[in-house]
């Protein structure tokens, strides 16, 4: 049984169509912009599904204000799906003063959640901050299948050696070699990106990780790949955050830009409800 949060309601329908049960539940805002939430449905357990994409802070305290109302209902455990989580990124202090803002939103979560599953979370390690139970989701099965046929007989490359492992994964799935960009100098005033002791002339391309936001990275990449021969150059994305016109400056440098749906976007065409229903 489900409960759709604001920041899910762009997996509703397709949680709908493959089954899942769907409890009904109020969301609204007062006048002065407070958010109301009434669950409308009865039971025992449930999962909570939604993303924590902008307007960020009103998800996360619709997330809270759900978790309230589920206790408050009589309901004995909650499940909460996150598919992109917040402030994830914000995993260390840098500068005297800050925040652990990922570890601060798990432990209030984890007031009202017994297990928290996120996709593809920045640093794995941070789940340690939930109090229950916290599962890190790889979308890398979803997105193999979507770039399966497009790629042939193609590479995974990984846009840092950082992530390496989401490259590995898809390519796991798709049987293909996998890779990673490394930077090296070669003069005190210049610094060479390629990829590390693999070939791509006249190979496709699939470069994988979890967020894009400027999309700066990407488009060096792919510059890259061009001049060492690549021919086609796809990028496939979990979290689709994109700021600044990064979806069209992308979209100019490669041949297919396409992330999953935890951040409804125009180019959210791989999805990651089959993976929910499996949780």
């Amino acid at each position: 049984m489900f409960v759709i949060g604001s920041g899910g309601r762009h997996l509703e329908g397709e949680l709908r169509k493959l089954g899942g049960e769907i409890l009904s539940v109020e969301l609204k805002k007062f006048p002065d912009g407070e958010k109301y939430v009434r669950i409308l449905g009865s039971g025992k357990e449930v999962t909570v599904v939604s993303s924590t994409f902008a307007p960020q802070d009103e998800k996360i305290v619709e997330l809270l204000l759900l978790g309230d109302a589920l206790r408050e209902k009589g309901f004995k455990k909650l499940r909460a799906v996150v598919p992109y989580l917040a402030y994830s990124r914000q995993d260390r202090v840098t500068k005297e003063g800050e925040p652990i803002s990922v570890r601060a939103v798990m432990r209030a979560l984890g007031l009202y959640y017994d297990e928290l599953y996120v996709f593809d979370i920045h640093n794995p390690e941070t789940l340690r901050f939930f109090p229950g139970k916290a599962v890190n989701v790889s979308p890398a099965r979803v997105i193999a299948n979507y770039f399966r046929k497009k790629l042939d007989d193609g590479i995974v490359l990984a846009p840092d050696r950082g992530a390496l492992g989401r490259a590995r994964a898809v390519a796991e799935e798709l049987g293909l070699e996998y890779s990673h960009f490394e930077k090296r100098r070669v003069s005190p005033t210049e610094v060479e990106i390629r990829p590390v002791d693999i070939n791509v002339q006249n190979k496709n391309v699939l470069i994988v990780d979890d967020i894009i936001s400027t999309g700066g990275t990407m488009i060096k990449a792919a510059g890259i790949l061009r001049k060492l021969g690549a021919r086609k150059i796809f990028v496939g994305v979990t979290h689709g955050v994109f700021v600044e016109g990064a979806i069209e400056k992308v979209n100019k440098a490669v041949d297919e830009l396409a992330v999953t749906n935890t951040i409804p976007t125009s180019v959210s065409r791989i999805s990651i409800v089959p993976e929910i229903l499996l949780l």
